[in-house]
């Protein structure tokens, strides 16, 4: 049973995490507290390459001041060698005599340090704060469990499914209230991907910005997918983040391209053809529908062929919830499994000049 001191040491190893960056490698804190509860040392993560948390930790002190040790760490250790050696082999190395850990890690090659450290006869309780660190390494878990970033597909429709009217204008079908809500929730992503048509109708900087116009601190990194050219002049070349393109023919590349790079959430925002082109592939987890009080009518409907020919091939969601913004609903939804199909199409390989 953990002690009152081990509560305390993993609420402040929570907070330590959270200075090291987001990608490819998880937020991870770590606290060494002596045999009575005090505190020795604190470390955290400070990106590939670097020392883990109980690494770090362990720099601090002397050697010998660490045996008989407690290690209060935010992630299990891990057990094996990539750039560093296993914080397991350095743990029990350094005496440590306890080990207290939130989040088992879900890595193939990198779990089993707790294994490890139970072998060589040190103490170990898992899942201290579990829900909280959870919460931490919420989009670093995602992508272990997905094996790719996790991918929101938006988009705004009329109350009659349209996303444009006849003549192909859509700004605006929704109010401030949910285009506000949008740029938060860019904000809150890794890249932000829209199609060629989208890009060279509407001309979008791809930012995500408060409703004063000004850029929030977090900004989404800019893809533009597609064959045709991005103008020299267009909105998204003057992004803060460098601008990203790829021609669409492959999303799970793409995707893979963009895990690597320590992407782990996704915002599709980029028109009917290349929503449909995620939702066909089964590369969508979650959609985000923004639903106007308008009608529109004709045939600009907000999503092309997603791979139903046959009700029975619907794609089920479960609605997380419904969000009223202004004279706008957005519908939260997840995507009951993943389902693909056919391969991903292209987002130009069928609809016309200017719709993708």
């Amino acid at each position: 049973m953990a002690s009152t001191a081990e509560h305390d040491a993993m609420r402040r190893a929570l907070a330590v995490a959270a200075n090291g960056p987001r990608g490819v490698n998880p937020q991870v804190g770590a606290l060494l507290l002596s045999p009575d509860g005090h505190v020795l040392a604190e470390g955290w993560h400070r990106g590939a390459g670097t020392p883990h948390a109980e690494v770090d930790a362990l720099s601090k002190l002397a050697p010998d001041a660490v045996r008989g040790a407690t290690a209060v760490v935010t992630l299990e250790p891990c057990n094996h060698t990539g750039r560093t050696g296993p914080c397991s082999e350095a743990l029990i190395d350094a005496g440590v005599a306890r080990v207290v850990y939130a989040v088992s890690d879900p890595g193939d090659h990198s779990s089993g340090g707790a294994a490890r450290l139970r072998e060589a006869g040190v103490d170990v309780e898992a899942g201290l704060l579990a829900d909280e660190a959870a919460a931490l390494l919420d989009s670093w878990l995602t992508v272990q469990r997905l094996g790719r970033p996790h991918v929101t597909v938006k988009w705004a429709q009329s109350l009659d499914g349209r996303a444009a009217a006849a003549d192909g204008t859509s700004q605006w079908i929704t109010g401030p209230a949910a285009r506000a809500d949008v740029h938060r929730r860019r904000s809150e992503t890794d890249a932000i991907v829209v199609g060629t048509g989208t890009l060279l109708a509407d001309d979008p900087a791809l930012t995500a910005r408060r409703p004063d116009g000004t850029l929030y601190e977090h900004q989404p990194r800019p893809v533009v997918v597609g064959r045709r050219p991005v103008p020299s002049g267009a909105a998204v070349r003057r992004h803060p983040l460098p601008l990203a393109t790829d021609d669409g023919q492959d999303l799970p590349a793409l995707l893979e391209t963009l895990r690597q790079q320590g992407v782990q959430r996704v915002f599709v925002e980029g028109g009917p053809a290349l929503a449909s082109s995620f939702l066909r592939a089964g590369l969508a987890d979650e959609v985000l529908v923004y639903v106007a009080p308008v009608l529109l009518g004709g045939d600009r409907l907000s999503l092309r062929d997603i791979g139903v020919t046959t009700i029975a091939q619907a794609r089920r969601l479960d609605v997380a919830s419904t969000i009223p913004l202004g004279d706008d609903v957005l519908y939260v939804a997840a995507l009951r499994q993943a389902q693909g199909p056919d391969e991903a199409q292209g987002p130009e390989e069928a609809p016309e000049e200017g719709d993708d």
